[in-house]
């Protein structure tokens, strides 16, 4: 069945092609300045759906036979540059030739956009889910929406259509960036390379593109070509109050040469003591390198290599008492050592990538890229570990004045204003007690710091054919290949004083607490692994096929996918819960995908134009949501099948010398899902008997999601130098069924793979938590001819959620032990507990602008950024504990005063700024 879906798209694809015509309109496009040609600059007839670029040496070309005839304007614009609107006149039989169209930078927009783009700690954090801020529109576009949503709404961990980030594709020279792991791309990777990531082409949604199938969320693809960034040298210095403190950079591209090659390179540094959070330093450095040989008109062979060292702190998710007590900035995981923050839970992420891009123009209408990759290197999340000793955090619970408010025997306030004394006052990691408990103790270390690692190595190749058929049929298809091997362990970072550390699990006994029965009691160093050990193999191939056919009246196109992925994990340790399921290797899973996309651009005149796409598709799960437990055994995901995504939008877009605007209405289904979470959980029942406390991963499966919305933007220029602008978002993201849980955890003994069903979890018309589901703007900006710019926007955002647990939304919150309800249960106040919080809405005034100046051959100038000018303070997410899971604990901990196991929350930046100076050349 899948077979025939790609034998009509060929057919479909066939049945409208045509012969090719002569040209009509010719021309180059030159830089001002260097007097270089211009490849890849966007040449359209204004109101009407003709466009092409520029090539490799600037020219381009219509030779459509329909083309408008009369007086019409051409539109010419490249990124960075001042947008030109050139008359012509159309006549039978009458080329139009325009030679050497003088194309002249636009710093003060070039410097806005490269302002702008700064990771996040949310960008950053997003593969451990604590982040929402999942735009991924890395720089400005044409379109009003994403500008609002990349600029202004994304700092609120706002997501265009409530999408995550897996569910759109980044690409960087046409190879895919995700994660097979979890399917987002890893920020990181390509951190700091600001002024190599300029040159982007980014497709819409699941609309038509030139290199993929792509995704809900649409799909970027960064060009990180030598040839075709433009000629000459940049050096800046950032500095800021986020994520980091001071940015330095410099850049040099040399333009394609005489003698054939092209070179581009960049060096920068970020870095910082402390970002907006306490206690959360910032230690990274980029070097980018890019060469590319033309060896004749026709192939080029381009090799580009990035190395983006980088290490970050932490900061911790608090309850709202720790938040009272201590502010927004709170950051429970570092404390003072000799003096100095030390910060326990450090990211580091060195991962080098290293890509190989072939470029064959086989004709003037046909071109292929063939391109293969390689990445390697490690990811590491450090925290402390503790066995047989207290729990160091200084916000838990057991030191929190709510504790011992909540004492079962009454209120302990003696205990309470001690807590609360000593967490004003200090509250944070005690290093010099956790070094003296080793030392003091003698023996094997209480306390230690470890990682969390893997060490990927993955090699990519794919190979994507674009032909312009003839002038109505342009035919777009790729073959793509990944082969990822990772390996999974726990690393000793520091003994903190004590003399090794013994290898056993300390919460189980006997042979249930070794790690790795192969080798019992191990004393292990630094250096060491520890804890768990495994790999995951994961092989993926997929296929795409486009066809795009392009009318004076309307355009559309159709495209197909067919794919092959598969995963192994291959257990290195015995785990001593799992003997018979840890070692050696699991099952081989593999899954088929496949799928349809449709679209169609209708122009009802110059000025209004309809457009559609639709899609249905299946994506594989991801190797995160794949292995249940994959720590510690070879269990699977039980009923784990591909996920199916159906998906229809559609816009009214109006064009006219003053307004642009498009308003859009989509509809989104996610299906078949799975999803994985680990926490500790308090009132579970196992078989018929109560488990007070026990770490569990909790899986869900079948889960079906629904997104349906609008989205709506306008600017108005109304002089040359002043526009206003509004945007809007309007969404509901539910789930959409009633998913089904169960829990495994070693601590289930005599339960086969430690595994227990809980049935369904009623989520069905929950919201799915991730930022404000709407968010509206208006805003102005003002570009004065002497190269000053300034602008400021008002966005109102409202209707974000807190993340539900699904353990409590299962039988097991209102039964007891003998599968009978709890006799004091009370539905009314039953649904008052599982009410799902709805967060405060809130406003952020935002304001930018900038200054540059040519002095001879330079361009000097600076763009500046104050973001949240009222320091608003507001909740950008959050989750509820899994502590309390059955009605009697819920209840018992919502009747105290302060919760103790209340939900924990994250708070966006108060007010912030980002100023940025530079010189060209």
């Amino acid at each position: 069945m899948k077979c025939f879906i790609f034998i009509g798209v060929l057919f479909i694809l066939s049945g409208f092609s045509s012969f090719a015509q002569n040209a009509v309109i010719t021309g180059s496009v030159v830089d001002t300045n260097s007097s270089e040609p211009l490849p890849d600059v966007n040449i359209a007839i204004l109101n009407t759906a003709y466009a092409t670029t520029t090539n490799a040496e600037g020219i381009f070309s219509f030779s459509q036979p329909d083309l408008p005839k009369g007086e019409q304007i051409l539109v010419v614009t490249k990124a960075g540059y001042t947008t030109l609107r050139i008359p012509i006149k159309i006549q039978e039989n009458t080329p139009v030739v325009l030679n050497s169209i003088l194309l002249a930078l636009d710093l003060s927009a070039i410097e806005a956009q490269i302002g702008i783009i700064s990771l996040s700690d949310a960008e950053l954090d997003e593969d451990e889910g604590t982040s929402y801020n999942i735009s991924g529109l890395l720089q400005a576009t044409k379109d009003v929406f994403l500008n609002a949503a990349a600029y202004d709404f994304s700092t609120t961990f706002f997501r265009p259509r409530g999408y995550d980030s897996s569910d759109g594709k980044v690409l960087i020279n046409g190879l895919e960036m995700n994660k097979i792991y979890n399917g987002r791309p890893q920020w990181s990777n390509w951190g700091g390379l600001n002024d190599a990531q300029r040159n982007q082409m980014f497709s819409m949604g699941i609309s038509a593109n030139e290199y993929t199938f792509g995704d809900l969320a649409g799909t970027t693809n960064i060009i990180m070509r030598a040839s075709q960034y433009r000629k000459g040298g940049r050096i800046s210095y950032a500095t800021s109050n986020r994520s980091y403190r001071g940015r330095v950079m410099g850049s040099y591209n040399s333009g394609l040469l005489p003698s054939g090659w092209a070179y581009s390179i960049l060096l920068a540094r970020r870095f910082a003591n402390e970002g907006f959070n306490e206690g959360t330093l910032y230690d990274a450095n980029s070097i980018f390198v890019s060469l590319e040989r033309r060896f004749n008109e026709t192939n080029s062979l381009n090799l580009t290599a990035f190395y983006t060292p980088n290490r970050r702190g932490k900061s911790s998710p608090n309850t709202q008492e720790v938040y009272d007590l201590k502010d927004t900035q709170y950051n429970a995981y570092w404390g003072l050592q000799e003096g100095e923050i030390r910060n326990s839970r450090i990211k580091e992420v060195i991962e080098p990538i290293i890509m190989l891009n072939h470029f064959w123009d086989i004709s003037e209408k046909t071109r292929l890229n063939t391109n293969i990759g390689y990445q390697f290197g490690k990811i590491g999340n450090s925290r402390l570990g503790y066995d047989n000793a207290p729990n160091p955090d200084p916000s838990y619970y057991q030191k929190m004045p709510s504790y011992f408010l909540a004492d079962p025997t009454g209120p302990n306030y003696e205990g309470a204003y001690q807590a609360y004394s000593k967490f004003v006052e200090d509250g944070q990691l005690d290093w010099r007690n956790i070094y003296e408990t080793n030392i003091f103790y003698g023996g094997t270390a209480r306390y230690y710091l470890y990682e969390d690692r893997n060490d990927d190595t993955q090699l990519s190749a794919n190979t994507i054919l674009n032909s312009k058929l003839n002038d109505k049929l342009t035919l777009t298809a790729a073959i793509n290949f990944r082969n990822l091997n990772s390996q999974n362990f726990a690393n000793m970072l520091d003994l903190l004083g004590g003399n090794g550390y013994l290898d056993v699990d300390t919460f189980n006994t006997g042979d249930a607490s070794q790690n790795d029965l192969n080798n019992p009691n191990r004393v292990i160093g630094e250096g060491d692994k520890m804890k768990y050990n495994f790999e995951f193999d994961a092989t993926d191939y997929d296929a795409f096929l486009q066809g795009q056919f392009n009318y004076s009246k309307i355009n559309f196109y159709v495209a197909g996918k067919f794919g092959i992925t598969g995963y192994q994990r291959n257990g290195l340790y015995r785990n001593g819960s799992f003997p018979e399921n840890s070692f050696g290797k699991s099952e081989k899973l593999n899954f088929t995908t496949y799928g349809v996309k449709a679209g169609a651009t209708y122009n009802i005149s110059g000025r209004h134009i309809l457009k559609t796409n639709g899609a249905y598709f299946t994506n594989a799960p991801t190797l995160r949501n794949s292995f249940s437990n994959a720590r510690q055994n070879n269990a699977t995901v039980v009923g784990l099948s591909e996920e199916l995504n159906i998906h229809i939008d559609g816009s009214y877009i109006f064009r006219s010398p003053i307004v642009k605007a498009r308003l859009t209405g989509y509809y989104s289904l996610k299906q078949d899902a799975s999803e994985i979470s680990f926490y500790y959980a308090d009132g579970i029942s196992v078989l018929g008997r109560s488990a007070s406390t026990a770490f569990v991963q909790e899986v869900l499966t079948d889960i079906d999601k629904k997104n349906i919305g609008g989205e709506f933007g306008i600017e108005a220029q109304l002089i040359p130098t002043f526009k206003i602008k509004g945007a809007a978002a309007y969404g509901q993201y539910i789930y959409n069924n009633n998913p089904n849980l169960y829990l495994t955890s070693d601590d289930f003994t005599d339960v086969p793979n430690g595994a227990v069903n809980y049935g369904e979890s009623t989520l069905k018309n929950y919201k799915i938590a991730g930022g404000p589901q709407q968010a509206y703007q208006i805003g102005f900006e003002y570009r004065d001819p002497d190269f000053w710019f300034l602008g400021a926007t008002t966005n109102y955002f409202s209707n974000a959620y807190i993340d539900v647990s699904p353990l409590t939304r299962t039988a097991n919150f209102y039964l007891d032990t003998d599968g009978i309800p709890f006799n004091d249960y009370n539905p009314e106040i039953a649904r008052e507990l599982l009410r799902q919080e709805k967060f405060d809405e809130y406003i952020l005034v935002n304001v930018i602008g900038g200054k540059s100046w040519k002095i001879k051959g330079y361009y000097l100038g600076f763009f500046a950024s104050i973001s949240n000018i009222l320091d608003q303070k507001y909740k950008t997410g959050g989750f509820e504990q899994g502590r309390s899971a059955n009605y009697r604990t819920l209840l018992e901990d919502t009747a105290n005063a302060t919760r103790v196991f209340g939900p924990k929350y994250w708070y966006g930046y108060g007010t912030t700024y980002y100023i940025n100076f530079y010189v060209r050349f």
